[in-house]
């Protein structure tokens, strides 16, 4: 069921991606192979490239690019829909610019920490910032970003970004946060 929610999520954060001749590619996600036999396929057909502008500020050994970096790069978190692990297509050049910035700079670690609103229970909301996190992840990987620097947390409700008990609150505290090793 993770995985099949993955599909979907890549499937509708990809769908909206325009096409660009030479590159084209299929990725299949065999991850689920051994738990259930569930396996998804995503095309990234029209994808750009991992290495957009994360790449473009510092090929090499850096850990973590400046907080104050410019554009896409510069950004980092990203906000979700309540009750929801859909990544929105405004967020690609976040995500593209990250997994980019990872995949040119070996001393890159990143960890991803998801976040939920107050409502729901304790638990749902721990599997929900989880879900979150796995998410973006997953798409890092997708892009290029080695899996094996990257590693995904969940809070839950126990770190909101904004006190308060209405959507302006909640809003900001659905969230994954984009954090670097040594920062």
């Amino acid at each position: 069921m993770k995985y099949a929610v993955y599909g979907v999520v890549l499937a509708a954060m990809l769908a909206g991606c325009a096409q660009q001749p030479g590159k084209d590619a299929a990725i299949e996600d065999r991850s689920a192979g051994g738990a259930g036999g569930a396996q998804s396929t995503v095309q990234t057909q029209g994808l750009a490239g991992s290495d957009a502008s994360g790449t473009a500020l510092g090929a090499g050994n850096l850990v973590a690019p400046p907080k104050n970096a410019p554009g896409a790069l510069g950004q980092r978190v990203i906000y979700f829909d309540y009750d929801s692990s859909a990544i929105r297509n405004e967020y690609r050049a976040v995500l593209e610019a990250h997994a980019g910035f990872v995949k040119a700079n070996a001393k890159a670690k990143v960890n991803l920490e998801g976040h939920a609103d107050e409502r729901g229970s304790p638990d749902y909301n721990i599997a929900l910032g989880q879900r979150r996190a796995d998410s973006v992840r997953k798409a890092m990987q997708l892009l290029g970003a080695p899996e094996e620097r990257m590693e995904s947390v969940s809070f839950g409700e126990e770190k909101p970004a904004v006190p308060g008990h209405d959507e302006a609150a909640w809003s900001k505290n659905r969230r994954v946060e984009i954090r670097y090793d040594g920062e």
